[in-house]
C-alpha cells in the first residue's frame, strides 16, 4: 500500500499555524513513508471562500517548504462527481429526500435542549415519498443501531453509538453538497490512505465512515491532531498576535525555525529541539504526537529563530534581510554591502525585522541618542579619547576592520585607559546607543565620512551638555 496523506484547507482566510501544522504532520507521514501528499482545496462554501485566501495558502506552503505532489484539487470542480455518488445513495435506498421546514427543525432542537438531550433529526422524513420537484434537502441514511469504532492514530480507540448520530444532510436546498459528503467522496477518488487533521473533526468522522461503507469503501486511517493554546491557555486566536504562517514572515522568522516549532508542538524525540528536515522526516511518527493540547510559546519559537539565523549563511541572511531594510525605507545599495552588515548582526538578532533595526545605523545617521548610554558615555571625560580618535581616524588610509581595531587599541594606549573607556563612547557616538558589532566592525560599516561626521556630533553634544550643566 502506498501512503497517500492530503491537506485539505478551506479558503476563507489566510494559512493559519493550527492548519501549517496538520499540513506539515500530513507531509512528514508520507515524505516519511515514501508516499504521496496531496493539496486538495475545500471552497464549496461559495459566499466566503475567495481566490485571495487560495493564494495566501499556496504562499504559505510554499515559504514552508511543503512542495505538494498532487493538486491543488478543487471541490467546486467537482460538483458532478459528488451529485453522481447522491444519486448511487438515494437509488439503493441509502439516502433520501427531506422536506421538513425550518420552523418544524427548530422546534426539534428546542425540545431536545429542554430535555437535556443532544439535538438530533428525528428521521421524519425517512419513510415519506418527497417529490422532487419540491424544495427539499437530502439526508444520508444512517445505520440506526450499532458502534462506529475509530482506530486512532493519536487518540487511540475511540466508539461512537450509531443511535446518537442523526441522517445528515449531504446535498443543500439549493443543490451545493456538504461537507460531509465531499470529503468522503473526495478521499476515496483520491486514494488518500491517512487523513492527519484537527481534532475538531473528531465528531466528523463516525458519519464519514458510515457514509464510506455506504460506498462500500474502506475508510482511511484517521489521526486527530489536539488543538493548539495560546500563551494563556486558551485557544490560539488572533488575540494572541501573528497567527498567519505569512505574518511570521513579515515579522522576520526564517521558514525551517517555523517548522521547527511546529514539528515540536505536539511531537518530540527524546530531548531534541533542533531538527532539520531531513531529520523531522526520518524521526517523525504520528503516533508519537501527543493527545493533549500544545501551547504556544512565542519565547520559544524566538530563540529558535535566533539559532537559524546564527547557523545561517550571511548571503541568504542578506537576501532575507533587504525586503525588510526596505520596509524601512532603506537601500541597501547606499551604504556597505549587506551580506557584511548581516554577519556583523547574526550573533544578536531574535528576528530579521530587529536584524533591520540594529542594522539602520549603518545607511543613515539616527535621530537621537539613547538617554542612559549618553548620559552614562557622552560625559567630559569622553572628550579626549573622542577628539584623539577622530584625529587619528581622519588621517587613517586603510579602512579595514583590523587597522580600526589597532587604532582603537594605539588611542587606548596613548592615553593609558582601559579600552572600554575609549570604544563605548565611540560606539554611542557611532550608532546612538551602548550596544553594537565589534567597535571596529561597527566603523568599517559605518564608513570614514559617516564616522568623523557623527563623532563630531557627539562632541558637540558633550560641550552642549557640559555648558547647560554649568
Amino acid at each position: 500500500m502506498t501512503v497517500r496523506t492530503r491537506f485539505a484547507p478551506s479558503p476563507t482566510g489566510y494559512l493559519h499555524v493550527g492548519g501549517a501544522r496538520t499540513a506539515l504532520f500530513s507531509w512528514l507521514y508520507a515524505r516519511k513513508h515514501g508516499g504521496k501528499f496531496v493539496l486538495r482545496i475545500e471552497d464549496t462554501d461559495l459566499e466566503r471562500s475567495t481566490m485571495e485566501s487560495v493564494n495566501a495558502i499556496l504562499e504559505g506552503m510554499t515559504w514552508l517548504g511543503l512542495e505538494y505532489d498532487e493538486g491543488p484539487f478543487y471541490q467546486t470542480k467537482r460538483f458532478d462527481r459528488y451529485d453522481e455518488v447522491i444519486q448511487d445513495l438515494l437509488a439503493r435506498g441509502l439516502a433520501y429526500r427531506c422536506d421538513c421546514s425550518h420552523e418544524r427543525l427548530d422546534r426539534l432542537r428546542d425540545e431536545a435542549m429542554q430535555n437535556k438531550l443532544k439535538p438530533r433529526y428525528d428521521g421524519h422524513c425517512r419513510h415519506r415519498d418527497v417529490s422532487p420537484d419540491e424544495p427539499h434537502v437530502i439526508r444520508f441514511r444512517n445505520p440506526e443501531s450499532g458502534i462506529v469504532v475509530v482506530d486512532d492514530l493519536i487518540r487511540g480507540r475511540v466508539t461512537f453509538n450509531n443511535e446518537e448520530l442523526d441522517d445528515l444532510i449531504i446535498r443543500r436546498t439549493d443543490g451545493s453538497p456538504t461537507y460531509n459528503l465531499t470529503v468522503v467522496v473526495d478521499d476515496l477518488d483520491m486514494s488518500i490512505t491517512h487523513v492527519i487533521r484537527g481534532d475538531d473533526h473528531l465528531n466528523n468522522t463516525p458519519r464519514q465512515i458510515n457514509i464510506l461503507r455506504a460506498l462500500d469503501a474502506d475508510p482511511p486511517q484517521y489521526g486527530h491532531v489536539p488543538m493548539i493554546l495560546g500563551d494563556d491557555g486558551s485557544r490560539l486566536s488572533k488575540r494572541h498576535g501573528a497567527v498567519s504562517v505569512m505574518q511570521y514572515r513579515e515579522a522576520g522568522f526564517l521558514p525551517e525555525a517555523l517548522l521547527n516549532y511546529l514539528v515540536r508542538l505536539g511531537w518530540s524525540h527524546g530531548d531534541q529541539e533542533i531538527f532539520s528536515v531531513d531529520e523531522m522526516i526520518e524521526l517523525f511518527d504520528i503516533d508519537a504526537v501527543n493527545k493533549a493540547a500544545s501551547s504556544f510559546n512565542t519565547d520559544k519559537l524566538l530563540w529558535l529563530n535566533q539559532h537559524y539565523i546564527k547557523q545561517e549563511n550571511p548571503k541568504r541572511i542578506a537576501h532575507l534581510l533587504s525586503p525588510h531594510m526596505g520596509d524601512l525605507e532603506i537601500d541597501p545599495s547606499q551604504g556597505p554591502d549587506l551580506v557584511a552588515v548581516a554577519e556583523a548582526h547574526q550573533e544578536r538578532a531574535n528576528t530579521l525585522v530587529e536584524m533591520a533595526e540594529m542594522s539602520a545605523f549603518c545607511y543613515r545617521d539616527f535621530e537621537s541618542y539613547e538617554e542612559k548610554a549618553a548620559k552614562k558615555h557622552l560625559r567630559l571625560a569622553a572628550r579626549e579619547p573622542l577628539q584623539r580618535m577622530r584625529d587619528v581616524l581622519a588621517s587613517l588610509g586603510d579602512w579595514t576592520a583590523e587597522t580600526l581595531h589597532s587604532v582603537v587599541d594605539q588611542v587606548s594606549a596613548e592615553l593609558d585607559v582601559k579600552m572600554g573607556k575609549v570604544a563605548q563612547p565611540l560606539r554611542v557616538a557611532l550608532v546612538g546607543r551602548a550596544a553594537s558589532p565589534g567597535i571596529d566592525v561597527t566603523l568599517y560599516l559605518v564608513g570614514k565620512e559617516a564616522s568623523l561626521k557623527r563623532i563630531d556630533k557627539a562632541l558637540e553634544y558633550i560641550v552642549q551638555r557640559e555648558a547647560n550643566a554649568g
